[in-house]
C-alpha cells in the first residue's frame, strides 16, 4: 500500500494535477472514456450549471486526485483491472465511490478471422515458432503482438499472460498507443497480412473488422494470480494468469464529497448508465468518423434527453 501511494504521490508532483473548474473529470488515454468525459461535461454545464474541465490523466493520479479533492470524477474504471485502486480509495480510504450500472466487457487477444482460417485459432499458437514467425515483421525471427498501451493496468496483465502461455519466448511484446496500433491493424488487413494484438469491447474494432478472439482456457480464479508494479517491484516474476480474463465491467467512480459539495452532480454520477453497443457506437463515431469528442457528446446529449433525465432524477 505505502509503495502504491509513494508511487502516485511522486507522479503527482510532476504532473501538476489542480482543480480549477467546480467538477474536473479525469480521463485516461482511450477513446470511451474520453467520449464518456464530455457527455458528463455537457450534462452537467447544460442542466446544472457548473463549470467542467477535463483532465488527461493516468488511472493511479485520477484516483488520488479524486482522494484529495482535485478531480471529481473519471467516467470509465476497468474492474478486475483496477481493483487495487478500488481497495484503496473504495475500501479502505473511503473517499472515493462507484457507480454500480457497470458495462460489460470482453478483454483478449485477437487476429483477423483472415488469419484465423489460417488455422491460428488459440493462444497456445502464438507460442509455436512457425505460427509465430507468421507474425514477424522485422526479421528477428520472433512475431510481434501488440499486448496494449503503457500505463494501462491490462498491458501488464497481457505480459504476465505472455509469459504463462509461454509465447514471451516467441513474440515480442509491444507496447504502443492505441491509435497506432490499430493503425497497424488497418495496414495488415489492406496488405494482407497477419496481425495479432489486444482487444477489447466495447470498442469500435469489432464493428469495422471481422476480428477473431483467440481461445484460451476459461477463466479460473483459482489460478489467476496478478500482481500490478504499484503492488510490488517483482510483480512479473511472481504473477501468473494461464486463462481468459473474467468478464469485465466499467464503472464511473466519484470522489465521494461530491454528495455533499454537488449534490445534484452525485445524483448524474450514480444514475449514469450506459450499455456496450452503445459506448461502442460512440467510440466508432469519434474515431472511424473523425468526430469532435465535443461536438459529438453535445449532439448526442440532446438526442438522448429521455436518458438524461432519468440519470439526474434517479
Amino acid at each position: 500500500m505505502r509503495k502504491l501511494m509513494a508511487v502516485i504521490a511522486l507522479t503527482l508532483s510532476f504532473t501538476g494535477v489542480s482543480k480549477a473548474a467546480d467538477i474536473v473529470i479525469g480521463t485516461p488515454n482511450w477513446p470511451s472514456v474520453q467520449i464518456t468525459g464530455h457527455i458528463l461535461k455537457t450534462i452537467i454545464e447544460e442542466n446544472i450549471g457548473l463549470d467542467v474541465e477535463i483532465q488527461t490523466s493516468t488511472n493511479p493520479i485520477v484516483f488520488e486526485a479524486m482522494d484529495k479533492g482535485a478531480m471529481h470524477a473519471h467516467p470509465e474504471v476497468w474492474i478486475p483491472n483496477q481493483q487495487n485502486l478500488h481497495d484503496t480509495f473504495v475500501v479502505e480510504n473511503g473517499t472515493v465511490a462507484r457507480n454500480e450500472n457497470g458495462v460489460a466487457a470482453f478483454q483478449g487477444i485477437c487476429v483477423h478471422q483472415s488469419v484465423a482460417d489460417q488455422g491460428v485459432t488459440s493462444i497456445f499458437d502464438l507460442s509455436d515458432p512457425t505460427i509465430a514467425e507468421m507474425f514477424d515483421t522485422n526479421g528477428d525471427g520472433r512475431g510481434e503482438v501488440w499486448i496494449g498501451a503503457s500505463g494501462w493496468a491490462s498491458t501488464n496483465v497481457e505480459r504476465i499472460k505472455a509469459k504463462s502461455y509461454g509465447y514471451d519466448q516467441t513474440m515480442e511484446l509491444l507496447e504502443m498507443d492505441e491509435t497506432l496500433a490499430y493503425a497497424g491493424l488497418d495496414n495488415a488487413i489492406e496488405q494482407g497480412q497477419p496481425w495479432v494484438g489486444f482487444c477489447y469491447t466495447p470498442h469500435y474494432l469489432f464493428a469495422k473488422h471481422d476480428m477473431f478472439p483467440l481461445e484460451e482456457p476459461p477463466f479460473d480464479a483459482a489460478q489467476w494470480n496478478v500482481i500490478q508494479p504499484t503492488d510490488d517491484p517483482a510483480w512479473l516474476e511472481k504473477s501468473s494468469a494461464p486463462v481468459a480474463w473474467d468478464l469485465a465491467y466499467l464503472h464511473l467512480y466519484y470522489a465521494k464529497s461530491v454528495e455533499t459539495d454537488y449534490p445534484e452532480v452525485a445524483t448524474l454520477f450514480k444514475g449514469m448508465k450506459l450499455d456496450t453497443e452503445t459506448v461502442s457506437e460512440m467510440t466508432r463515431a469519434v474515431v472511424v468518423e473523425g468526430r469532435d469528442n465535443e461536438e459529438f457528446a453535445q449532439e448526442w446529449v440532446a438526442q438522448n434527453q429521455d436518458l438524461i433525465i432519468e440519470w439526474l432524477t434517479n
